[in-house]
């Protein structure tokens, strides 16, 4: 299903291959080689969701109901968006994001809705873009994102104060190419103080942060420069409590994690936090 570099609905459906190469923060091994890996890449083809139908295998959380549902594509009943800055429009492949030069800011734009325990999904191209990403504010201020560039994936708990004593904290900064013109899907998933991301069905990065406990709300993308495309994006709310196979998986992960060639660090980053919360 869907392009190369694409792993979902399908990729369980191919189980019976002879040969399973997994992907897991990096590390690639076979069936034969690392048992330990295969069985993190069982927790994310075998664990089967609850709630809609088309809720997308998760790691943490209990999807329950569809909150936000649009394919991002013109013709089709869109979400209600809330665009700050950027251009945006919708195509048949979903909806084109650039940054215009004369905001001078990134591109963003949000549906204004709020929540608390959930799971989101979507798919993205880059397009000639510098970066973009997931992002998820509170009622005043940004909580925790996934961003992605063409050669990084990162997880992270955002600048809650700007001018405060508090700082973004990286969880997840891994090296990992992107290449332009392919397609990728993001699961994002928030329980609790916890956040867990993972992309392609790959690559999984998680944190935990007190701040991740308060309401959340205006979910939206950002996109620095041109451009990149979205589609597909779906939220669901979660049951409070986290999956009971969430404890072994938190394990596996952190050690991929550990593992895991690491990008160049950008600016606002709390040094050497991110990994110790994660692996907490």
């Amino acid at each position: 299903m869907g392009p190369d570099g694409f792993i979902g609905h399908d990729e369980r459906d191919r189980a019976a291959d002879l040969r399973i190469i997994a992907t897991i923060g990096g590390l690639r091994c076979s069936k034969k080689h690392n048992p330990m890996s295969l069985r993190l890449l069982a927790l994310l083809a075998l664990v089967s969701p609850l709630g809609a139908a088309d809720a997308p295998v998760t790691l943490l959380a209990q999807p329950d109901k569809e909150i936000v549902s649009d394919a991002l594509t013109k013709d089709v009943q869109a979400a209600e968006w809330k665009i700050a800055k950027g251009k945006w429009e919708r195509t048949a492949e979903g909806i084109r994001v650039e940054e215009v030069p004369a905001d001078m800011h990134g591109a963003a734009g949000r549906v204004p809705v709020k929540l608390q325990d959930f799971v989101a999904a979507f798919e993205f191209r880059l397009d000639g873009a510098k970066s973009i990403s997931l992002s998820i504010n509170d009622a005043k201020e940004h909580v925790a994102r996934v961003m992605i560039t063409p050669t990084s994936l990162r997880v992270q708990k955002d600048d809650h104060d700007h001018d405060g004593p508090e700082k973004s904290i990286i969880f997840l900064n891994q090296a990992q190419a992107f290449a332009a013109g392919t397609w990728h899907r993001v699961v994002l998933e928030m329980v609790g103080d916890t956040m867990v991301a993972t992309i392609d069905g790959k690559i999984s990065g998680f944190g935990s942060d007190d701040l991740f406990k308060a309401e959340k709300a205006n979910p939206g993308f950002t996109c620095a420069g041109q451009s990149a495309t979205f589609r597909n994006f779906v939220i669901w709310s979660a049951k409070a409590e986290p999956k009971a196979s969430w404890s072994e998986a938190r394990g596996k992960i952190a050690e991929a994690m550990k593992a895991a060639p690491t990008a160049a660090k950008g600016k606002g980053a709390a040094k050497g936090k991110g990994k110790a919360a994660a692996a907490k």
